[in-house]
């Protein structure tokens, strides 16, 4: 009644070594799940999220506008930021019934200080914030990750200066730093400020330096057989040289976005002009869910893997034994409560140790306080006995004055008086004198 396989031991129901591949005798409907990814991927909507690196006035913000055909929000920023400060902005962005949050992030500030290291550590310290936040969300015992808003960089449009020479350190040191955690593309901003030869030997100079100091940019995949070819030819074109503008002029009987001089006009969309249209063929309409994958698979499960084997957890154990997520729990618990209870006798140990120092400062201070105040005390008394020394002199100076002023008083009525009675008696002798 029922066939001889169905007897045999449960297999695998998906393709692979073990499995078996069985012919069907009608139509069963599962050929209908592309049309469902598509169906509930369209009805959820996607994001997408780009960070612009570059200097102030390499026009980032235009070649935003130009790429999506809009006109975001965004106020020009000056070379005087005190440091590099990153901006982000979410748009909802609907074409043909497909949904996009656009979230645009730009570094106001980068280049302008003259310390570079400060250039690239904000940029580095917020993507792995965008993964620190969805490896919590992931780590949570409810999650909501379907209704999550995706905050990861999937794109870094790397802006370079149309110097014609080479790369700058700083964009060497900051490519570098980055390759890890995001998916670069390079592109040559205002590539119409410098000739097509010199444009030419620009690209070689900056993909041979990429090479030479081990920067890994993104590489537009080639194991899809529908767009091998394509990128393939597009990866032989980076870094792109790009040109934007929101300014239309007729040209033709069309109406183009171009960038008019007093000696021609570069067409934005042609691509002879500049790869501005390829970049966005690669950037939106090919690659754009393969950018998304890549930060998902590599950069995020990078950045994933070496933060739980930080927090001690493993897939294995010595005896490459599938390793206890509880028993991992149990012993990170185990050392970080005897870490702390370490540390808590360090602290302790250093209080008690502290205590001591400071007791044998106080009764060293004690000490000097009262060395200092016998030394006042003693002073003090030498002081008051020269000072009642002196008064006892100055006390017998003045009894000594009284007696002599005294003696002086009593000398002075004698004299008065014995000069008084000889007036009188020449007086006497005066008038008796006048009777004769």
């Amino acid at each position: 009644m029922f066939p001889n396989y169905m007897f045999h031991d449960a297999l695998p129901a998906v393709s692979g070594e073990g499995s078996r591949s069985l012919p069907l005798s009608g139509h069963v409907g599962f050929d209908s799940l592309p049309d469902q990814l598509v169906n509930k991927s369209i009805s959820h909507g996607f994001c997408f999220n780009i960070l612009c690196v570059g200097e102030t006035g390499l026009g980032k913000s235009t070649l935003m506008d130009t790429l999506f055909n809009t006109k975001f929000e965004g106020d020009p920023v000056s070379h005087s930021q005190p440091g590099v400060q990153l901006r982000s902005s979410t748009y909802d962005l609907t074409e043909s019934s497909v949904h996009l949050k656009m979230t645009i992030i730009s570094t106001a500030g980068f280049g302008d200080q003259i310390n570079k290291e400060e250039s690239y550590k904000p940029i580095v310290e917020f993507i792995d914030t965008q993964f620190e936040s969805y490896l919590q969300e992931e780590l949570k015992i409810k999650r909501v990750l379907h209704n999550y808003h995706d905050s990861r960089i999937h794109a870094c449009l790397y802006f370079i200066a149309p110097t014609g020479h080479s790369l700058k350190s700083i964009d060497l040191v900051t490519m570098k730093k980055l390759d890890s955690k995001v998916n670069i593309i390079p592109i040559i901003a205002k590539s119409d400020a410098i000739s097509k030869s010199e444009l030419t030997k620009f690209k070689i100079k900056i993909t041979s330096e990429l090479v030479s100091n081990g920067v890994q940019i993104y590489q537009f995949p080639t194991d899809d057989e529908t767009v091998a070819e394509i990128n393939g030819t597009m990866n032989a074109h980076l870094p792109f040289a790009v040109v934007g503008s929101t300014e239309e002029a007729k040209i033709g009987n069309k109406m183009m976005r171009v960038r008019q001089y007093p000696w021609g006009t570069v067409q934005v969309e042609n691509e002879s002009h500049c790869d501005f249209v390829k970049l966005r063929e690669m950037l939106v309409r090919v690659n754009m869910e393969d950018l998304r994958e890549q930060t998902h698979t590599r950069h995020y499960e990078l950045y994933r893997r070496c933060k739980l084997e930080e927090m001690g957890f493993k897939d294995t154990d010595p005896d490459s034994k599938p390793f206890s997520l509880q028993e991992t729990y149990e012993t990170k618990r185990n050392e970080f409560l005897g870490e702390l209870q370490k540390k808590e006798e360090e602290m302790r140990q250093m209080f008690v140790q502290r205590v001591k120092e400071k007791e044998a400062e106080l009764k060293e201070a004690e000490k000097e306080l009262h060395e200092k105040f016998d030394r006042l005390k003693k002073l003090h008394q030498d002081e008051k006995k020269k000072l009642e020394d002196k008064k006892k002199g100055l006390d017998d100076e003045s009894g000594e004055f009284k007696k002599r002023r005294t003696a002086t008083e009593l000398l002075q009525s004698q004299a008065q008086q014995a000069g008084g009675s000889q007036t009188l008696k020449r007086e006497k002798e005066r008038k008796n004198s006048g009777f004769l």
